[in-house]
């Protein structure tokens, strides 16, 4: 991979890592976005987003372009299909709220556009404008929060699959006819995903709880009530202060996650104070389990004869 930037090019050994949480997160020193990265370079900064999850720059003094540039060495930048961004810029997402426009959806634990059947990689947040007091984001480890279950509960949600949905961005269709035909056609174009509830670390190989409440739905197969208490559970991981890392943002502060191993929730404590802040996000995989995915029929016939009934439907069926 061609580690090409503008400016001069920085060796490794000016890097330094500091760990700034228990579970995750960590600030690196001594390197500028805006300049060439060497293999060398480019190589510490992979493995510490990989190591701990959350990493942060600070007093990154950068363009836009030198942060797109940056992004792009670790793959493709992708477009989000509902998020506010720039007309000649669409894979920049531009987040300037302040007492006219409030911030919205945000504040709700969740891994990036997992709605997406290879949700991203990692994304990259700079601020540019920050308010004199809140704005924070909390990260959670999702790997700490599977680590910190116990045997028989890893085991058991081991090998089941999530469905997930972009049911926040549902909100801004309205019900009119050309709004639910535009909506059927999103719907066309990102049908419910399934992933794995708990996915294998394509890196590192850790076991990641991969549930979020913003765009999990439901855990494929079960019933109703027992999948809400099952995620309601798994939700609540992230939740954990131990956990957590919280950052505390100030002007030119980049921020890159890995979005294959950490949750994050962005809190709305400062409006009407201004925050603007630049997003990209970096193209991902599918995510995978190393454990077998354990079948929706193999999940309902744990119920019996219920479930069976369930599945067969009583010989009901749509008609024209």
């Amino acid at each position: 991979m061609s580690q090409t930037m503008p400016a001069e090019s920085q060796p490794a050994s000016d890097i330094t890592v500091r760990k700034v949480g228990a579970a995750c997160g960590a600030e690196i020193e001594g390197v500028e976005l805006s300049g060439d990265l060497d293999d060398a370079t480019f190589s510490a900064i992979e493995a510490a987003l990989v190591e701990h999850q959350v990493i942060v720059f600070r007093d990154q003094d950068i363009s836009t372009e030198a942060q797109k540039a940056f992004g792009r060495l670790f793959g493709e930048l992708t477009v989000h299909p509902f998020a506010p961004s720039d007309s000649e810029a669409p894979d920049l997402i531009v987040f300037d709220n302040d007492a006219d426009n409030p911030p919205w959806g945000t504040d709700v634990w969740h891994s990036d556009e997992t709605f997406r059947e290879a949700p991203p990689l990692g994304t990259i947040l700079r601020a540019l404008i920050v308010p004199d007091y809140g704005g924070d984001t909390l990260f959670a480890s999702m790997a700490a929060a599977f680590d910190g279950l116990s045997d028989h509960m890893q085991q058991f949600v081991s090998g089941l699959e999530a469905v997930h949905d972009f049911k926040p961005f549902r909100q801004l269709f309205d019900d009119d006819a050309e709004s639910r035909t535009r909506l059927r056609q999103f719907e066309d174009r990102y049908p419910p995903a399934v992933h794995p509830v708990v996915r294998t670390h394509p890196v590192s190989g850790r076991k990641v709880l991969f549930v979020n409440p913003q765009f999990t739905i439901a855990i494929k197969g079960m019933d109703e009530a027992e999948s809400r208490a099952v995620l309601e559970l798994l939700f609540h991981q992230a939740e954990i202060p131990e956990y957590q890392y919280r950052h505390h943002w100030e002007p030119n502060t980049l921020v890159f996650w890995d979005n294959r191993a950490v949750q994050h929730y962005a809190i709305h404590d400062y409006y009407p104070e201004r925050r603007k802040l630049e997003r990209i996000t970096i193209k991902g995989d599918r995510p995978y389990s190393d454990i077998p995915a354990i079948s929706a029929d193999v999940v309902r016939t744990r119920k019996g004869a219920r479930a069976i009934s369930q599945s067969a439907h009583g010989g009901h069926a749509p008609k024209d």
